[in-house]
């Protein structure tokens, strides 16, 4: 069960692990959100208030910034090419992850898990619910602190977060929007150090 709650603005608020929340934030707002243990990756989504088929593109911003991973100051896109969010502040080591799709139920039966598995789609369509919202289909998610090595062959690795305890990012809302966060169950691959943990956020 989805039990993370919608913070009161201004309000430290608790992401359990494994589980997911919905946002609704008024442009200018902004989110503060700390990987309290260090090691937690974050898969995080936008949609736009108006109209939730557009949403944060990675594949659209990727061109924009001309990089694989945003840093400070740099400005996430829509599917239709429309600023979304800033990432204005970023105290971690800056690695994060555009590339990698949320993990679902096929990816953790892929792994070798057998019956049921959290998974960070679920967490998307179970904190929109929450709100009462819905989307077709999961968006590929901007990975906040996730760690995925590009060597120079083009291969990749799924490696444990840079980040430490208490680093942060900020990101800002350049729309009325709705921000998905989901502090990701992975626990077969490394991205989580092997064990999600709790993180925390504010609203502001």
């Amino acid at each position: 069960m989805n039990t993370a709650l919608s913070p009161q603005p201004g309000a430290l608020t608790r992401l359990p692990a494994r589980q997911g929340v919905a946002l609704p934030m008024r442009r200018g707002q902004t989110l503060k959100l700390i990987n309290t243990h260090g090691t937690q990756v974050v898969d995080t989504w936008a949609f736009c208030r108006d109209d939730l088929s557009e949403t944060l593109s990675m594949e659209h911003s990727r061109p924009y910034w001309l990089r694989l991973n945003p840093v400070q100051d740099d400005v996430l896109l829509t599917t239709r090419r429309r600023p979304i969010l800033t990432l204005v502040e970023d105290t971690s080591p800056g690695v994060h992850d555009t590339l990698v799709a949320a993990c679902d139920p096929t990816r953790y039966e892929q792994l070798g898990v057998v019956g049921h598995h959290d998974s960070c789609q679920a967490n998307l369509h179970l904190a929109l619910q929450a709100i009462e919202l819905s989307v077709a289909g999961t968006p590929s998610p901007l990975n906040l602190f996730m760690h995925v090595p590009v060597s120079a062959d083009g291969r990749i690795e799924f490696a444990a977060p840079l980040s430490k305890p208490g680093q942060y990012v900020c990101l800002r809302a350049e729309m009325d929007l709705v921000l998905v966060l989901s502090a990701c169950p992975q626990d077969i691959t490394a991205v989580n150090g092997l064990r999600p943990q709790d993180v925390h956020y504010l609203l502001s």
